[in-house]
C-alpha cells in the first residue's frame, strides 16, 4: 500500500508545498496574522523546514520531525501559541491553495484537506 507522500510525488512534493504556502503566509492578506505568530516565535526561516520534516512523517515517509524532537505532538507544537477560528481557517484556505498550485493531486488533497480541517479546528484555543 502506497503511502501519502508516495501518491503525491515524495519528499519534493512536500517541500514545493511547504514552500509555497509560507510564500503565501508571508504575501497575502490572509496570512498576516499567521505570520505575525510565527514572527513572536522562531520565525519563518525556523518554520519552513520544520514543517516540511513535519509533514513527512504525518504523510507516512520519514520521520524526521519525531526524530528531532521526539514527538509529533500538533498540541504540544502549538500550545504556546493564540489560535482562533479564523485563523485555522486562513491556514486551510491557503494550504490548500499552496497544494493546488504545487500540482498535489487533487484526491489526495481532497482527503489530506480534511485531515488538516480536524487538526486545525482542535488546534483553535481562544475565542474570535
Amino acid at each position: 500500500m502506497q503511502t501519502m507522500i508516495d501518491r503525491i510525488g515524495g519528499e519534493p512534493r512536500v517541500r514545493a508545498m511547504v514552500e509555497r504556502f509560507y510564500d503565501l503566509i508571508e504575501t497575502v492578506p490572509q496570512g498576516r496574522t499567521i505570520m505575525e505568530m510565527h514572527l513572536k516565535g522562531h520565525g519563518l526561516a525556523h518554520v519552513r523546514p520544520e514543517q516540511f520534516e513535519f509533514l513527512c512523517g504525518f504523510f507516512g515517509g520519514r520521520r524526521y520531525y519525531h526524530e528531532k524532537h521526539g514527538h509529533m505532538n500538533l498540541r504540544e507544537i502549538h500550545d504556546h501559541v493564540e489560535i482562533r477560528a479564523r485563523d485555522a481557517e486562513d491556514w486551510l484556505e491557503l494550504m490548500e491553495q499552496a497544494m493546488a498550485e504545487t500540482g498535489v493531486p487533487q484526491p489526495e488533497a481532497k482527503q489530506i484537506m480534511a485531515t488538516f480541517r480536524r487538526a486545525a479546528l482542535t488546534l483553535v484555543n481562544m475565542a474570535d
